[in-house]
């Protein structure tokens, strides 16, 4: 980034985002997502719901907007070798709109609750808490995306108590 800024010091080089439109120019942070920059695109010539479908046929889970950033929360939290927070991991982006508990998390890998808020903690730098979190707020920017979805919907999808905590929530990441 800097070296680019310092070659071309008259661009506006934007720094940790998926993709920039500007004008009649279009760039992204690369392949992944360009595949992000193209459904936008798409999006822009014809629907939202017509983007999921392309979307889906592509494989492509998520589909991200200009808004993101580089980092995902699919990803990160995931560079550690441990299995059982791996297995929570996994527990818990599909087991969203459950009833979770650190006990029931706990049962599945076998550990204590205390141990495995510790180990937890220790593999990703956050909480079990904080991790359930970005998850549920991830999901729910992306699930706004689908104009056919309510917001009683998209917190009930994410495990949130109300569609009045969702978007308090949502107001202050904002």
């Amino acid at each position: 980034m800097d070296a680019l800024q310092k070659q071309y010091p008259k661009a506006r080089v934007v720094n940790d985002v998926l993709f920039v439109k500007s004008d009649t120019i279009y760039t992204s942070a690369g392949i992944s997502a360009g595949i992000d920059l193209a459904l936008s695109i798409l999006e822009e010539l014809t629907d939202p719901l017509f983007v999921n479908k392309v979307a889906r046929g592509l494989v492509v889970y998520y589909r991200r907007s200009h808004q993101h950033t580089q980092q995902n929360i699919y990803l990160d939290y995931r560079n550690h070798i441990n299995p059982k927070v791996h297995q929570v991991q996994d527990y818990l982006v599909e087991q969203l709109a459950s009833e979770l508990s650190l006990e029931k998390l706990a049962n599945l890998v076998n550990t204590s609750p205390r141990n495995l808020s510790r180990i937890f903690k220790e593999a990703t730098g956050i909480t079990i808490g904080e991790y359930l979190t970005k998850l549920r707020i991830e999901k729910a920017k992306t699930l706004k995306n689908n104009p056919d979805f309510t917001i009683d919907y998209i917190a009930a999808e994410c495990g949130f108590k109300s569609p009045r905590q969702l978007q308090r929530i949502l107001k202050s990441t904002a």
